[in-house]
C-alpha cells in the first residue's frame, strides 16, 4: 500500500506491526538512504549485527529468486526481529517481490528495499503498493519548505539562531539530494558553533560551491539561448549527479525572478531597484540577467514558467526518463531565447 504522508513520521520511528516490508524509492537518493536507514534502525538498532541483518543487492536477488525467501525465513540467533536489506532494486526484482507477498515465507523478518525513481507502471512499485503487509514510500526532491524544516531541525539541536535571509538562501540553493543538503547544513552549523548565529553572509560562504555554479551555468545558458553551452553544462551537471527535477526547479526560480523584475520595471521601477532580490544575484551574473530581461518580458517569462512546471509534472508521471524531459524543456527555452534575439 501507499503510505499516507501524514503517517510517514510515525512509521519511520516505529514501522507498523502489520507490515513486513517497505519500499523506499524516488529521485532523491539521499532521502531514500536516510529514510531506509531510519526504518532499518527501528527494526534492528545495531545494523552491523551479522546474526540479525542480511544485506543484499538486487543483482543477487534477481539471479537467485529463492535467496529473498531464505533470508526472510531465517531465524535470528541472538533474538529480536531479523532485518533484510535490498539495495539498488529495480523492476528486475518486481516479479520476485510480487511472489514474495503472494506466498510469504514463515517468520517475522522485515525487508527494507531501496530503489531509484520508479514510474507508476513499475512492477516493483506495483508489488508493494498492492500488498496489504507492505508500504511504498516515495522520496521526491526537497522543496524550499522541506529544506527550511531540515535547517530548523539541525540548528535547533545546537541552539543556533538562523536569520530569515540565511534560511531563504538555503531554501533556494539546496534540495537536489537530502544527503548533500543535510551535509551542507550540518557544515554550516559547525561553522556557527553551538549557541551561535547564522546570517546570510555565513550561509553563502558555507554552502556556495562548485555544484551551485554548475547549476547556474545550466540556468543562464538556457535563458541566454546558448545551446552549445547548455549542452555542455547539462552533461557536466548530470555527470556530477544533479537531478533533473532539481535543474527544472532552478530554472523555474530563475524565470520567477525574471518575471518579477520585468513586472517591477513595467510598473515604473528603475532597473537597479527591480533587480534587488533576497538572496541577491551573484555579482558576476548581473549583466547576463539584465540582458535576459530584454529577451524575456513578463508574458514570455510566464509562458516559460508554465512549460517548466509541466516538464516537472511529466517527469513524475509519464514514466519517460526525467533527464530526457529536462533536456527537451531547457532546449525549448533556449530556442525561445534565440527566436527573441532574431526579432530584435
Amino acid at each position: 500500500m501507499k503510505l499516507p504522508p501524514a503517517k510517514l513520521a510515525a512509521y519511520l520511528k516505529s514501522p507498523d506491526a502489520g507490515t513486513r516490508a517497505a519500499l523506499i524509492y524516488g529521485p532523491d537518493a539521499g532521502l531514500v538512504r536516510e529514510r531506509a536507514g531510519k526504518i532499518a534502525a527501528a527494526i534492528c538498532p545495531d545494523l552491523d549485527d551479522p546474526f540479525r541483518v542480511a544485506d543484499l543487492d538486487a543483482k543477487s536477488v534477481s539471479s537467485d529468486a529463492a535467496r529473498l525467501n531464505d533470508e526472510a525465513s531465517s531465524m535470528s540467533l541472538t533474538g529480536g526481529r531479523r532485518l533484510v536489506r535490498v539495495r539498488d532494486a529495480d523492476d528486475g526484482v518486481g516479479t520476485i517481490f510480487a511472489q514474495f507477498f503472494k506466498a510469504p515465507p514463515p517468520g517475522d523478518a522485515f525487508v527494507v528495499v531501496e530503489s531509484g525513481d520508479l514510474s507508476p507502471r513499475s512492477s516493483l512499485r506495483k508489488a508493494f503498493e498492492g500488498a496489504k503487509d507492505a508500504v511504498a514510500i516515495a522520496c521526491y526532491l526537497d522543496g524550499p519548505r522541506e529544506i527550511a524544516e531540515l535547517a530548523r531541525e539541525i540548528m535547533a539541536a545546537r541552539n543556533i539562531k538562523i536569520a530569515p535571509a540565511a534560511m531563504q538562501y538555503l531554501s533556494l540553493h539546496l534540495g537536489g539530494d537530502r544527503g548533500i543538503s543535510r551535509q551542507e547544513i550540518e557544515k554550516l552549523a559547525l561553522y556557527a558553533g553551538d549557541g551561535g548565529t547564522v546570517d546570510e553572509e555565513a550561509a553563502i560562504a558555507s554552502v556556495g560551491d562548485s555544484a551551485e555554479l554548475t547549476v547556474d551555468e545550466v540556468v543562464f545558458a538556457a535563458a541566454d539561448g546558448n545551446t552549445p553551452q547548455l549542452e555542455r553544462a547539462l552533461n557536466r551537471a548530470f555527470g556530477e549527479g544533479a537531478q533533473a527535477v532539481a535543474l527544472l526547479r532552478a530554472e523555474l526560480r530563475h524565470f520567477q525572478r525574471l518575471h518579477l523584475a520585468g513586472s517591477r520595471i513595467r510598473a515604473g521601477a528603475l532597473e537597479e531597484d527591480a533587480l534587488k532580490f533576497r538572496p541577491p544575484l551573484f555579482f558576476k551574473l548581473v549583466d547576463r540577467f539584465r540582458q535576459q530581461l530584454r529577451l524575456w518580458p513578463p508574458a514570455r517569462a510566464e509562458a516559460a514558467m508554465t512549460a517548466l512546471n509541466e516538464a516537472e509534472a511529466q517527469s513524475k508521471t509519464t514514466g519517460l526518463p526525467a533527464e530526457t524531459i529536462c533536456r527537451a524543456a531547457l532546449l525549448r527555452i533556449a530556442r525561445g531565447a534565440q527566436m527573441a534575439k532574431a526579432r530584435r
